[in-house]
């Protein structure tokens, strides 16, 4: 029997269906609602067939929409906020699509949990609030200064969540991602977002053959003069919203709280634990930079730690032989 009910948004996603996943492993009841933009029903098919219809209901609906009719036939405890759209580069060029989606998006949900009295909420949050860092690893009292309008929309959304805690007795826990790589731990579960953008995919996708792998970052101030990144596994990511759920379904105060492994990688680095994790080598080549990087930011774990008495358990190389696992399953992802 289910211990409580939770509303996943955006849980045709990547992390959001690993996560949905981890959920329903941890005996809770899950409703998702995703616009299936950018998410999949592949994934939550797959777990309906799992765990059962009774257990998982999904809903295509958009976080922008009116979503009455989702909160009124569910009686939701808690709410697990993914939906969003999160590219850097991207944000610099369409930063309307942000402000919409991660920001305006997110206040119409909040009103409607508070319309319906649902009072606690984990936000998926982003390292890129803090901007350039002033100083590393990053802790939680940095400054947040977003240098590019992913990073200020969900600026916006947290500060709307903490009036809304102030105002309506909202609790919620924000957790602040550093760079999310890998797959479920058996490969059924992982990553279909096209074009590729994150880092370790990509040169996974590049050593399998899958895609050819281009070299995207700036030349900055680092030891080998490619961005310095914390990378986390998609599998710690989510236990830790496992954690900060239980943490608030036990009356916890409101947090934020920053998810990464507190050590950083940088680009090359990277490219050369992918080619010894599948001792397969692979072509380096060169296109654009992407706009609105910033050269170093590996995050402060103490406060995860202390708070939700979680830390990462998984390394670079579980999350390649993750996404090696992934990649031979689904070469093209879902809806192939």
């Amino acid at each position: 029997m289910a211990k409580r009910k939770i509303l996943i948004t955006g849980g045709g996603g990547f992390i959001g269906s690993v996560a949905t996943s981890i959920f329903l492993q941890n005996n809770y009841e899950v409703v998702v609602i995703d616009n299936f933009s950018k998410g999949f029903k592949e994934p939550l098919k797959l777990l309906q067939e799992k765990f059962t219809a009774k257990k998982l209901r999904y809903y295509k609906a958009d976080i922008r929409d009116n979503l009455d009719s989702v909160f009124k036939q569910e009686e939701i405890d808690l709410v697990v906020h993914f939906a969003g759209v999160c590219e850097v580069d991207e944000s610099m060029k369409d930063p309307q699509k942000y402000f919409s989606n991660n920001t305006y998006g997110s206040l119409n949900l909040l009103s409607t949990m508070i319309k319906y009295n649902v009072r606690k909420i984990i936000f998926s949050s982003t390292c890129a609030v803090y901007g350039k860092a002033l100083y590393v690893p990053v802790d939680e009292k940095h400054p947040t200064i977003p240098d590019n309008p992913y990073g200020q929309s969900k600026l916006m959304a947290e500060q709307i969540i903490s009036w809304y805690g102030k105002l309506f007795d909202l609790k919620y826990v924000v957790l602040r991602y550093f760079n999310v790589c890998g797959a479920s731990d058996d490969g059924l579960i992982g990553d279909s977002q096209k074009p590729h953008v994150r880092l370790v995919h990509n040169a996974v996708m590049g050593v399998l053959g899958l895609e050819q792998f281009f070299l995207t970052c700036q030349q900055v101030k680092t030891r080998d003069h490619t961005p310095i990144r914390d990378f986390i596994n998609v599998v710690d990511l989510s236990l830790a919203h496992l954690k900060a759920a239980n943490y608030l379904l036990k009356r916890g105060s409101s947090e934020i709280i920053n998810l990464g492994t507190g050590r950083g990688y940088s680009v090359l680095e990277i490219i050369k634990a992918v080619k010894k994790a599948t001792k397969k080598d692979f072509d380096l080549k060169s296109s654009a930079p992407r706009v609105g990087e910033v050269a170093k930011m590996v995050a402060s774990i103490k406060k995860a730690k202390k708070i939700l008495d979680w830390q990462p358990k998984r390394t670079i190389k579980d999350s390649v032989s993750s996404l090696v696992k992934w990649y031979n399953l689904h070469p093209q992802g879902w809806n192939h």
